[in-house]
């Protein structure tokens, strides 16, 4: 197959999920052997490491974006005579007039499940464009069952066999690491000094902080040791407001807000706590506690959307909007060394369910049986 894959979001969205995701779908999909060739649109510097002899890189410039999606971007599918078209971030960019099979991934729906919690500006475009996108695909790729789900709840008119699910992978850095080291890194950088439960993965109103402040606020009263809660993230409007909440109910000693943390510094925070908690009240796929579960840290984390597909019985699965479901959990975990080490056992033997090798390797399926089927209906 000839494969071009719209590989702009790489550097558009870099520490981003979606860039992360666009890079390691490349490296990996680059590194399987096979007879096909790639064609890469590309925008900004750093493509010299994907060049080999079956790579060609097409450059397109983001001040012109609508220029090269409408117009130059169609004209080289067409003249190259190419077989698959892959556009991963969102469909986003996806032209009308391409004259080859497309491919989406489509990594959730949150602005139709959960519009107030995405930007106007955003939520706007996502909500045209999407219906378009999805008429204009021959296949779609998405990161989860539940996300299957929603895609066929919101379009059933898209055929179920022609999505396609490729779970994520975290990063190889996510590993088990010295947890003493961990722990005196933290200690001297950031003043960590006491046990901690550890939340990071941003502030929107889904992720459901709040809940966990409100929760380990009722179980203060029941730990048996000293223990805090690190929250990790910039704040900005919506991490402002819970901190503010946090000052009000003077828990500060006991909640720490560290701010923005470099992505090196993320494995030493998981190694080093006590556990990972994530109480999302919605996932597309759920990757912060996944990268948990490779640093063998156990995990508390919501048992709706997408999140037990990951965790399954690796973990404790809590009720998102229940407080007092979170509160016992953070309690139980803190108290009972046994079930520390079964959870970080398991959670650790999970994790390798997931690779990045694997994803591309799905990918590259969904590639080939969309190829034949729209070629036995194109003959």
């Amino acid at each position: 197959m000839d494969v071009c894959i719209d590989a702009r979001g790489l550097n558009w969205y870099r520490g981003t999920g979606i860039g992360t995701y666009t890079y390691n779908l490349l490296k990996n999909i680059l590194g399987i052997k096979s007879d096909n060739k790639y064609h890469l649109i590309w925008s900004g510097d750093g493509y010299e490491s994907f060049i080999n002899e079956k790579i060609s890189v097409l450059m397109a410039s983001k001040k012109h974006q609508r220029f090269f999606e409408n117009y130059y971007i169609p004209s080289y599918i067409e003249k190259k005579h190419l077989d698959i078209y892959h556009v991963p971030q969102n469909g986003m960019g996806l032209a009308q007039d391409i004259s080859c099979n497309k491919i989406v991934t489509i990594h959730d729906l949150i602005p139709y499940t959960l519009p107030e919690t995405v930007g106007a500006g955003y939520l706007k475009r996502f909500l045209m464009e999407m219906p378009k996108i999805i008429e204009n695909s021959q296949g779609i790729i998405t990161v989860s069952e539940y996300s299957k789900k929603d895609i066929l709840r919101f379009f059933p008119h898209f055929s179920d066999d022609d999505i396609f699910v490729t779970p994520l992978a975290a990063n190889e850095e996510f590993r088990p690491l010295d947890k003493d080291k961990c722990k005196n890194y933290l200690s001297e950088t950031y003043n960590i000094s006491t046990p901690y439960f550890l939340y990071l993965g941003g502030f929107s109103s889904r992720k459901n902080v709040k809940g966990l402040i409100l929760a380990y606020e009722k179980a203060l009263l029941s730990f048996n040791k000293p223990i805090s809660l690190v929250i990790v993230g910039s704040l900005r409007e919506e991490g402002e407001a819970l901190k503010n909440l946090v000052e009000s109910k003077h828990l500060n000693h006991y909640i720490k807000f560290i701010g923005f943390c470099p992505d090196e510094v993320l494995p030493i925070l998981y190694n080093a706590c006590e556990a990972f908690v994530y109480p999302s009240t919605y996932e597309g796929f759920g990757l912060p506690p996944l990268e948990a579960m490779c640093c063998k840290t156990p995990v508390i984390a919501s048992n709706i959307t997408s999140i037990p597909e990951v965790v399954q019985d690796a973990g404790i699965l809590i009720n998102p909007y229940d407080i007092l479901d979170i509160s016992n959990s953070l309690v139980n975990l803190s108290q009972n060394d046994a079930l520390r080490i079964e959870l970080s056992e398991k959670a650790y033997e999970r994790s390798k369910d997931f690779s990045w090798e694997k994803t591309a390797d799905i990918t590259l399926k969904a590639y080939s049986k969309i190829n034949e089927k729209y070629l036995l209906y194109n003959t």
